[in-house]
């Protein structure tokens, strides 16, 4: 679709079933459909947060769990030493 295109020449260029759609809706209808998409991103964005936290987390405790086998080791090899 040409975004340069004026409003109706747009149109043209949409399937019937979308330009009934939009044709149907009121003001009121459109501000919704707009705030809902903000929130969409909002939530999207909210949940990519989410998903790298959770695997920060678990890459920290994995690596608290190997640096603690590493000092582990280390402290077995100087009571054998001794």
């Amino acid at each position: 679709m040409d975004d340069n295109a004026a409003p109706v020449n747009r149109m043209a260029e949409l399937p019937e079933e979308t330009r009934e759609f939009l044709a149907q809706l009121r003001q009121e209808d459109i501000k919704t459909l707009r705030d809902s998409l903000r929130l969409v991103t909002a939530i999207q964005t909210v949940g990519s947060f989410i998903k790298w936290l959770i695997v920060g987390i678990l890459g920290i405790a994995v690596g608290i769990v190997m640096f603690g086998e590493s000092v582990a080791k280390i402290l077995m090899w100087f009571r054998h030493a001794a």
